[in-house]
């Protein structure tokens, strides 16, 4: 690449730069840019290609962009090692050697890279998580991506069973399968400002090894892991909409700076502590026995119907009489059976595990309890409820059982099944979770439907791929079959090869990732009738129906 051999070059000449063994300092070269060091500027300048890249003209003066000069210089593309080298070679940058991650990056991460997989897509037998892999996209890359998708192989679960080839229905509960961002996307088509309530409990970014997706995020990748479907769902949510976040320490204060900046700081509403209880664990410290959950409104009138709490040893009388109570008596009457304002501090609902009827074999699952207060809180019956990160289905669950309409995503298989299973049950009048308390006897129904797959295909069989001879399957069919992305020329790929062989499993498994063309994951809608895509007619009847298209 020129442009990287050119900064090296340039470096090269500065011996300030160079330590014991004759390699660039990279802290040395960017402590001397944020001093804007005269020596290293002029140098830059000297050179044509660098001072196009890190400088901007503004009346005959040359203004140094210290900030991109740092980003490149940290960069894994500068001064690499041969995994990102040999990317590099085969030309996993633009036309004009632009690296790969810009301000407006889409981060994408599919199931097999951001999620520990189970139930026959993980290898049981050698005991051991998939490998994280992850990788930042530039919007020429996704302008696909966020297009409607063909939305296939839907059914409807009823009392009396499952019904296929059937239309979309103003009042349908919806499940969808299939990437969150691309299925987000895909619901602004019907749904932009008309969801009432957003309650999302994502992976926490942990780094344990308990929770069923694999929350090993970088925090930076996290973080735009959210910021890209937080726009969207801000978009998905009526003017008097809300939305609550579950988290825990360790991401929660930097989510409130990033949701301060999409809902805006003046829409913050509380930092609700759930307060469990249940084993923590040891600690050197104190054991940690709460999670955040932050929520925002939408906009000035949210939605809120205040919910209130039973006094915990009857009402604390100060000796004052409020409102129209003509007696003390009175007064305590009318609060005892009404209960005391519920704050920002919820230490009254336990965790799953004290609840055996719903607990189902997903770590992290939240009880129906917590979820009916957070529902009655922030809307009504008949409103539009959302969880794009549905796991185990209790958001659904619960939103059933309270006569709220709504809509889950989930990519994984394994928890597919397991709402699905989950919601039977709701429609069927089974008792768990908040069924007694609030009468439930059963009834309704919800559609289930999946993205249709087109990429995805590929990427399920190089999650599976074991050894080398096997990914190179999925690289061939990507090259035969048109899959990858623009830039990369199958010649390339092809003189290449000893390089790519020399690379380790988990390097060929995330490189070939990279080379897909992401735009070609699911079907687009505009691409339903593409021969070459071969949709179904009745996928087609139910996509056509779901965006109201003839």
């Amino acid at each position: 690449m020129k442009f990287l051999d050119e900064l090296k070059k340039v470096l090269s000449f500065d011996e300030r730069f160079f330590g014991e063994s004759n390699q660039i300092i990279k802290t040395k070269v960017s402590d001397a840019a944020r001093a804007n060091d005269e020596k290293l500027l002029k140098a830059l300048l000297n050179n044509d290609l660098l001072k196009e890249a890190f400088f901007t003209k503004v009346d005959d003066i040359y203004v140094f962009d210290k900030n991109k000069f740092v980003w490149v210089l940290e960069s894994k593309e500068f001064l690499s090692d041969s995994f990102t080298m040999y990317k590099n070679k085969i030309g996993l940058v633009d036309s004009n050697n632009n690296l790969i991650s810009q301000k407006l990056d889409v981060s994408l991460v599919w199931p097999y890279k951001d999620c520990v997989l189970e139930g026959g897509q993980t290898k049981e037998d050698q005991k051991r998580d998939e490998i994280f892999y992850n990788e930042t996209l530039a919007p020429d890359q996704v302008n696909r991506l966020l297009a409607p998708k063909v939305l296939g192989n839907a059914k409807r679960y009823t009392k009396d069973g499952i019904e296929e080839n059937i239309e979309f229905k103003e009042d349908d509960n919806l499940i969808i399968k299939g990437n969150n961002l691309a299925g987000l996307s895909s619901l602004l088509e019907r749904y932009e400002g008309q969801v009432q309530l957003i309650y999302i409990d994502p992976p926490f970014n942990t780094g344990g090894d308990s929770f069923k997706y694999n929350d090993k995020f970088n925090h930076s990748t996290w973080l735009t892991f959210m910021k890209n479907r937080f726009t969207i769902a801000k978009r998905l949510l009526k003017p008097d909409g809300s939305i609550f976040v579950h988290l825990d320490f360790n991401e929660s204060h930097y989510a409130k700076v990033l949701m301060d900046d999409i809902f805006g700081k003046e829409n913050f509403k509380n930092n609700i502590i759930w307060c469990y209880t249940g084993p923590s664990g040891s600690s050197r410290f104190l054991p940690r026995k709460h999670d955040d959950i932050l929520y925002y409104g939408n906009g000035e009138n949210t939605l809120f119907n205040q919910p209130y709490v039973k006094h915990k040893s009857g009402v604390h009388n100060t000796g004052q009489v409020f409102g129209n109570a003509d007696t003390k008596e009175d007064f305590k009457e009318k609060a005892e059976a009404q209960g005391k304002k519920l704050e920002d501090w919820w230490d009254d609902i336990y965790s799953t595990d004290r609840y055996r009827s719903e607990l189902l074999d997903f770590s992290g699952q939240k009880p129906e309890k917590l979820l009916q207060r957070i529902i009655e809180m922030g809307s009504n019956k008949g409103d539009i409820v959302l969880d794009y990160h549905l796991g185990s289905g209790t958001t659904a669950a619960t939103a059933h059982k309270l006569g709220r309409k709504y809509i889950g995503i989930e990519q994984m298989s394994e928890q597919i099944f397991i709402g699905l299973e989950r919601l039977q049950k709701v429609v069927d009048g089974f008792e768990f979770g908040i069924s007694k308390s609030v009468n439930w006897q059963g009834g309704g129904s919800f559609v289930y439907c999946e993205l249709l797959e087109d990429n995805e295909s590929l990427v399920n069989e190089l999650e599976k791929a074991e050894n080398t001879y096997q990914v190179k399957i999925v690289l061939n069919k990507s090259i035969d079959n048109g899959k990858l992305i623009p830039s990369v020329l199958p010649s390339d790929l092809k003189e290449s090869e000893d390089d790519f062989d020399k690379l380790s499993l988990d390097e060929q498994k995330n490189l070939v990732m990279e080379l897909l063309n992401k735009n070609q994951l699911y079907v687009n809608f505009s691409d339903v009738d593409d021969e070459d895509y071969k949709v179904s007619e009745s996928d087609k009847t139910f996509t056509r129906s779901f965006y109201g298209k003839e």
